[in-house]
């Protein structure tokens, strides 16, 4: 009989082909009952989609039936798939049955909801298109592509605010390095929140400047403190006579003529390029870009000249006639995420204090 044929020989004669045949009709009525069995088994709920999916399997298996036929049962195994959450192989299902039949509607349909929940929006988009083509007024498709394109609107808005924010956040970086300014780990972060520096399209950075009054630490805030510009200005300002004192100055001491600015001096380690370009990019919408953590340089963390990161800090008198920029790129001033000045009092107690060293930050 056929059934006994060697593997790779032809049948000869009429009654071994007739006996091919006939093994043939089985396999694919056999094939058809499993297709069917399926499809029983997915209107039977959730318990049974395994059985499902096992049916279909061995329906494709048997490897007789048509093109047309085989595409319809991957598409149906993509379905329950979906319907599994096994998005991976839902579209690889899917995937075969647009390979056998490009004009399967549900197979187009069922790649792209796939597709659409392992977020490949351009993939999404394609299957559904070539869906809307064999059949414009499929309805389901058509929901299908309005909500593909609106999450694509989002993702293409998102990516485009990603990559704005990364642009924008390393010609900041490469403002600061131009600059030859160092930038340590952020201190008063309970205070500073997310504030940084920008860059305007003249390439001039306006820093947010925290002023800390170390005789009560006290804190107040210069929002946008120009690099070119010179601290008198914004004393001027803060301690005009027009202004009241401050809250807690009872005695009037911080007047304009008597109060100081100082900055601390040999404590603060230097970030590394990357460590200070994750700092500019926080609480933006680059702050997750997988890009940025693939910056290569030829350091890691490290100090520069007297900011040793150990030792006794130092107090160093800020020159009011002086501008930011020029006191920021002083050898010793490692800049705290954002710059940080202590104003204090000529005329107050606590001045000798101060400038005898024998005060220091609250740990």
């Amino acid at each position: 009989m056929a059934l006994w044929l060697e593997t790779g020989s032809e049948p000869k004669t009429e009654s071994e082909i007739a006996d091919l045949q006939a093994i043939a009709a089985i396999k694919e009525s056999a094939a058809l009952e499993l297709k069917e069995q399926g499809n029983k088994y997915v209107k039977m709920g959730k318990k049974h989609y395994s059985d499902a999916i096992d049916c279909y399997t061995r329906a494709i298996n048997q490897k007789v039936l048509s093109d047309s036929e085989n595409s319809i049962i991957y598409s149906n195994r993509a379905h329950v798939n979906l319907l599994l959450g096994n998005y991976r192989r839902a579209l690889t299902d899917a995937e075969e049955a647009i390979k056998l039949c490009a004009t399967n509607i549900k197979a187009l349909y069922r790649a792209s909801k796939a597709s659409l929940s392992l977020n490949m929006l351009d993939e999404a988009k394609s299957y559904c298109e070539n869906g809307l083509k064999q059949d414009p007024n499929n309805e389901e498709l058509k929901k299908l592509a309005k909500q593909i394109n609106s999450l694509k609107m989002e993702h293409d808005k998102h990516e485009a605010e990603v990559s704005k924010a990364v642009s924008d956040a390393k010609d900041l970086l490469s403002a600061i390095e131009a600059r030859g300014l160092k930038i340590g780990k952020a201190m008063f972060q309970e205070l500073i929140g997310l504030r940084k520096p920008v860059i305007d399209k003249n390439k001039i950075i306006h820093w947010p400047v925290l002023l800390l009054y170390a005789e009560v630490m006290s804190s107040d805030f210069i929002e946008d403190f120009c690099e070119t510009d010179m601290f008198s200005t914004h004393l001027d300002m803060m301690f005009s006579e027009g202004c009241p004192p401050l809250p807690w100055d009872t005695e009037n001491n911080y007047t304009r003529e008597a109060v100081e600015l100082y900055y601390e001096a040999g404590t603060t380690i230097c970030l590394s390029k990357s460590k200070i370009l994750h700092c500019l990019l926080e609480g933006t919408a680059g702050a997750n870009a997988a890009s940025v953590g693939e910056e290569k340089e030829a350091f890691e963390d490290s100090t520069d000249g007297n900011s040793t990161g150990t030792g006794s800090s130092k107090w160093v008198k800020v020159n009011e006639k002086r501008t930011l920029h020029e006191v920021l790129k002083e050898r010793d001033f490692v800049i705290p995420g954002i710059p940080v000045f202590y104003v204090v009092s000529k005329t107050s107690y606590f001045y000798k204090k101060f400038k005898a060293g024998k005060w220091a930050l609250p740990p």
